[in-house]
């Protein structure tokens, strides 16, 4: 077999599953080049942590240079343009970069000026850098009003908003401020994680209930007016402490490449193929329907998954195997509910006619587990 060229767009979940299995299936018969703009990866969940004041987002940052010691070149620019027809990829400064398969993992920009009116400096909270400063935001606030606001639908990672609320909570009450901060949580969506089904979002608004942090769903952001959010229909809420998440969009590079439907990309949700020959789209940049109408959430772990699938059944075909590989629209996620406390929901999201899930009580047990997924992965990435 000639030296197949493989390249991987973005340094996330997806792209990093995505390339270390292109490695380890193809070895020296493939080069593999994972291009990003960044030059770190940190896991989301990083910024809870530091909201929580349990540790650094250095502790749980990478440098992607250390991918070169796996035998991946990393290349740091910006993709510009993706050519299908001439199967290539061009870049800011690097030049042209021809492929032989190509994983796009791009995932998806944060489009804060979506909303009229609204600041993100120091209130996104899936902005990484921003971590310290709305951590010092909640430190210095002695009483008043704490609003999280998701923006607009969809958003990566869905229960992350709920777990910051639990663990902002936490802190104020740590601090002994409690008593003298609303803490609320707003939605655009009917119930807090509405694809994990109504027992999943029973137990979610039921622990919010429980510690006293209001839930208001149904709430679209019409724009925001200094303190003031402006909810369509006309309602406004002051908050001294806005935190919010941006709506998401996918990138606008893949949009003029003809990949996208709207503002997605749709693959095939088995094998996360395009009809472009050798074209793979995994993660945030992508949509996949469930058979019940709604989409797969926007999650690392099914990243993870659909990069890893995405690599073997381009393994299986430059080996001449006979495709194999499949993504069984099956993951998790961990919700911290504070107090050293973690539940963890399981699901089965291509299970007809709706997804099958499994909702675990809170215990010790699962926020160790949640440590170690975010170990496991540096560990072996990096």
């Amino acid at each position: 077999m000639a030296t197949a060229r493989c390249v991987v767009l973005g340094g996330g979940f997806g792209g990093l599953a995505a390339a270390h299995r292109l490695r380890a299936r193809l070895g020296d018969d493939a080069e593999v080049t994972l291009i990003d703009r960044r030059n770190t990866f940190m896991m989301g969940l990083r910024i809870l942590t530091v909201l929580a004041g349990r540790g650094t987002r250095a502790e749980g940052t990478r440098p992607l240079t250390r991918l070169a010691a796996r035998g991946i070149r990393y290349v740091q620019d910006e993709v510009t343009a993706i050519d299908l027809e001439r199967r290539t990829v061009r870049t800011r400064t690097s030049g042209t970069w021809s492929y032989d398969a190509l994983v796009v993992a791009l995932g998806a920009d944060l489009r804060p000026d979506l909303v009229p009116g609204y600041d993100p400096s120091g209130s996104n909270l899936y902005d990484p850098e921003q971590a310290e400063t709305i951590a010092a935001r909640i430190a210095a606030l002695d009483a008043g009003r704490i609003g999280i606001g998701i923006l607009g639908v969809p958003y990566k990672c869905p229960p992350a908003p709920y777990e910051a609320a639990f663990l902002i909570e936490e802190v104020l009450r740590r601090r002994g401020v409690r008593g003298r901060v609303d803490l609320e949580v707003f939605t655009p969506q009917p119930s807090s994680l509405p694809v994990a089904g109504p027992a999943a979002c029973a137990a979610v608004e039921g622990q919010l209930a429980a510690k006293g942090i209001a839930f208001l769903p149904g709430r679209r952001t019409a724009g925001v007016e200094g303190q003031m959010v402006v909810f369509e229909g006309g309602e406004r809420r002051r908050y001294d402490v806005l935190i919010g998440v941006p709506p998401h969009r996918g990138p606008a590079v893949v949009k003029t490449a003809g990949l996208t439907a709207d503002d997605w990309i749709r693959p095939d949700p088995r094998t996360c193929r395009l009809p472009s020959d050798g074209v793979f789209a995994v993660g945030d940049v992508a949509e996949f329907p469930l058979p019940n109408g709604m989409m797969l959430p926007k999650a690392g772990v099914f990243a993870e998954a659909q990069g890893t699938v995405a690599a073997d059944v381009i393994a299986d075909e430059l080996t001449g195997g006979g495709v194999r590989a499949a993504f069984d629209g099956r993951g998790h996620c961990f919700i911290e509910v504070g107090d050293g406390l973690a539940t963890a929901v399981r699901g089965d999201f291509y299970a007809v006619p709706e997804p099958v899930i499994e909702i675990a009580e809170p215990s010790s047990r699962t926020v160790d587990e949640k440590r170690a997924f975010e170990t496991s992965r540096l560990e072996a990435w990096f």
